[in-house]
């Protein structure tokens, strides 16, 4: 399979580069980056990627015959890289966030006739778990909050994998207490609801990579539920797993979920 990456001078773009080029079924043929444009890889990724110097528009994907390409980027940029990708026939892989309701749609309409995308908020197999977990565990609690945690340089709140989250947990249950919160003190402190019952609060420190934890409560009793990505290698397995299966799941795929046979 032959992979392009958008975004390749990127913190996660040139992680996706090297787990890319150190896989042995994968050939990584082409890197795209206005930002970084002209730079060799190696400069960036490391050893390993000789030949390959990162290109400031999508044009070097196709004559670098790439059949499936990554992007890491931010939600306007995606935009346009995925609208290139589904005129061009190009499977595409989507790790970044702050993609609306609307935007899936758009992707909905443009990857059909044999050209796919999947889309994920989270690529940490273990995170899909959590949201799974969360999930099941809904319907067995009365109240739910939902803490995110990321790194510093993140520019969305909440997390897409928050969003999702609370959105799941939601739809296995409509049953949540009313918030006993009858003076807010300080606007804001009681965290945003993005489904009726279900609270979620957005951390930004520096030092954090990406962080969530769900706490479920009932009479007499609580339940975490916690992932924790220390580095961003943790993604790779599961961009490996969406670039080598994007081509077996018509049209658009939005989390892991149906990808690992959950």
């Amino acid at each position: 399979m032959r992979v392009g990456v958008f975004g390749a001078g990127g913190r996660m773009g040139s992680t996706v580069c090297r787990a890319v080029a150190d896989d042995p079924d994968l050939e990584l043929v082409a890197a795209v980056d206005p930002h970084h444009r002209g730079i060799d890889l190696r400069q960036v990724v490391g050893p390993g990627v000789s030949g390959i110097q990162i290109a400031g528009d999508a044009s070097a994907l196709t004559d670098a015959g790439a059949e499936v390409v990554v992007d890491f980027t931010e939600a306007a940029a995606a935009r346009d890289n995925l609208a290139w990708c589904a005129a061009h026939k190009v499977h595409a892989v989507v790790g970044t966030t702050g993609l609306s309701e609307a935007d899936l749609d758009r992707l909905r309409v443009a990857f059909v006739d044999g050209v796919n995308c999947v889309v994920a908020p989270n690529f940490a197999i273990g995170a899909v778990l959590m949201m799974r977990f969360a999930e099941m565990s809904a319907p067995w609690f009365e109240t739910a909050e939902v803490i995110e945690l990321h790194h510093d340089a993140k520019i969305d709140a909440p997390s897409g994998t928050a969003r999702l989250t609370a959105e799941r947990m939601a739809a296995a249950s409509d049953e949540w207490a009313p918030d006993p919160t009858t003076d807010e003190v300080v606007a804001g402190v009681r965290g945003g609801s993005i489904v009726p019952g279900i609270r979620v609060h957005s951390v930004r420190l520096r030092g954090l990579v990406a962080h969530q934890e769900v706490l479920l409560g009932t009479t007499g009793q609580t339940l975490s539920i916690r992932h924790d990505s220390f580095d961003r290698s943790s993604f790779m397995p599961g961009v490996l797993l969406a670039v080598k299966t994007v081509v077996d799941h018509p049209g658009l795929t939005v989390g892991l979920d149906t990808l690992l046979g959950l």
